[in-house]
């Protein structure tokens, strides 16, 4: 008879931390957990806050919270430092840290999509969004999508349509739209509906926004 001991397969070998030491550092186990570049990019871009922390640690690794941590914030342009707690929302941070109030909180639950702002350009539900998911991301919110001068032609055909009533999705509507419309100047109806099948509307103003998100194509075609 084969020995029952052959099908036993070996042991692994031990895992090591970063300094080589047996065992696992939290780094090496968010790697091996499927932790993305990006989101080791993340961890690093944190702990950028706390170099001392770090230098202290004797992994070079920071566990951070439940208390307040600065974090930097690349926000409509500009460059915002604000003390959070990591479990802090981008919502959150915008609107109480930042004092942008244009970006609302209806849900607050990730299915209405009354939050969405830009991260690098795509839109996202803000509530959903941990405000340290976007250190190194560029966010631009409703107040950002215009100047001072001027407002960007989709908020211009939102009001010639009167495409807002009570105004709590508005915001994210505009955000989404104009998303659409900086990957696709040419849309139709359907791209527009599909655009904003995420986006909820209790006043049923939805055949006003398809207007109002095809006219400003084509305002923006002709500019």
């Amino acid at each position: 008879m084969p020995d029952p001991r052959e099908s036993i397969p070996a042991s692994p070998p031990a895992l090591t931390t970063d300094s080589g030491k047996s065992g696992i550092s939290r780094r090496g186990f968010l790697k091996g957990a499927g932790l993305t570049a990006a989101g080791t990019a993340l961890l690093d871009g944190v702990q950028g806050f706390t170099s001392e922390a770090r230098a202290q640690s004797p992994h070079g690794v920071t566990e951070f919270g439940p208390g307040a941590i600065p974090v930097r914030l690349h926000v409509n342009g500009a460059e915002h430092t604000v003390e959070i707690e990591p479990r802090t929302t981008l919502a959150e941070a915008l609107r109480i840290h930042l004092g942008m109030t244009g970006t609302k909180v209806v849900c607050d639950r990730g299915v209405c999509s009354g939050c969405t702002v830009w991260l690098d350009k795509m839109p996202v539900n803000s509530c959903m969004t941990l405000a340290i998911d976007a250190i190194g991301h560029h966010v631009t919110t409703i107040e950002g999508l215009s100047t001072e001068e001027k407002i960007h032609p989709l908020q211009a055909a939102f009001v010639k349509h009167d495409a807002m009533q009570c105004g709590f999705c508005t915001p994210g509507m505009v955000m989404t739209c104009a998303a659409l419309l900086e990957r696709n100047p040419h849309p139709s109806e359907h791209d527009v509906r599909h655009a904003v099948s995420g986006n909820l509307c209790r006043c049923g103003t939805y055949p006003k926004v398809f207007a109002a998100t095809l006219d400003a194509a084509g305002t923006l075609r002709n500019a």
